[in-house]
């Protein structure tokens, strides 16, 4: 991601303090079961239900909840146009490594998609829908980079935010499933459209956000991303 400033003194970009933290928020719980997993992993204690999928080939887990958990953190704090404003080389750097990770995630992802056992109680769907939004995510960020280095600051940031979306539905599964077993009991089509809505949700509401930066745009100074 790249520096974004006003060029008008009297219209400073809006700072978002609030808007961090909420992210951070919803990827606790698949944080902390994430990490209770690397625990298991590393030969602790059997904290979450026993997974053998993962504990036959550890890899791809460890590198996916490794760079999950920073991706989400970092990632976060670049909507913050404070940060944005006041910190320009941190925001900076740190969407350099937010690229690296979220690219680590998607690619582990996807590996995990096609070559582990599908997981229990999830159908074609679930997995079909696994292949297409680890893809998208990869996608996303690779056309959120390349518009930055083109100096296209509003397209970077809506690639950015699609991004940022399909990666955090992890958190927003854990709702949608909560609310698909309560209203219409367990079953695995239930638990794959579950699944589903948590991507979807995520997606609109991103594109709203986009939207709203379309129709009340903040005008900007570019900063080139190797700029010091």
């Amino acid at each position: 991601m790249t520096l974004l400033t006003s060029t008008n003194p009297t219209r400073p970009a809006r700072p978002t303090g609030w808007v961090p933290f909420a992210l951070v928020a919803l990827v606790v719980i698949p944080a902390v079961a994430g990490s209770l997993r690397l625990v298991e992993l590393a030969g602790g204690p059997l904290l979450l239900p026993a997974n053998p999928r993962m504990t036959s080939s550890p890899l791809p887990v460890f590198v996916h909840i490794t760079c999950a958990v920073p991706y989400a953190v970092l990632g976060a704090f670049q909507f913050s146009s404070r940060l944005r404003r006041r910190r320009p080389r941190w925001h900076r750097a740190a969407g350099r490594v937010v690229v690296g990770l979220g690219l680590a995630v998607a690619l582990s992802a996807l590996w995990m998609t096609v070559f582990y056992p599908r997981q229990p109680g999830t159908g074609e769907l679930a997995h079909l829908l696994r292949l297409a939004f680890g893809s998208a995510l990869a996608a996303c960020i690779v056309l959120g980079f390349s518009a930055i280095r083109r100096g296209d600051v509003m397209t970077h940031r809506a690639w950015m935010t699609r991004a940022y979306a399909i990666a955090l539905a992890a958190g927003t599964q854990v709702v949608t499933l909560g609310i698909g077993s309560a209203v219409s009991g367990t079953s695995v089509l239930i638990t794959d459209l579950a699944l589903g809505a948590g991507w979807v949700v995520n997606l609109a509401v991103a594109e709203l956000v986009i939207r709203r930066w379309a129709v009340r745009p903040v005008p900007l100074a570019i900063a080139p991303v190797g700029a010091s």
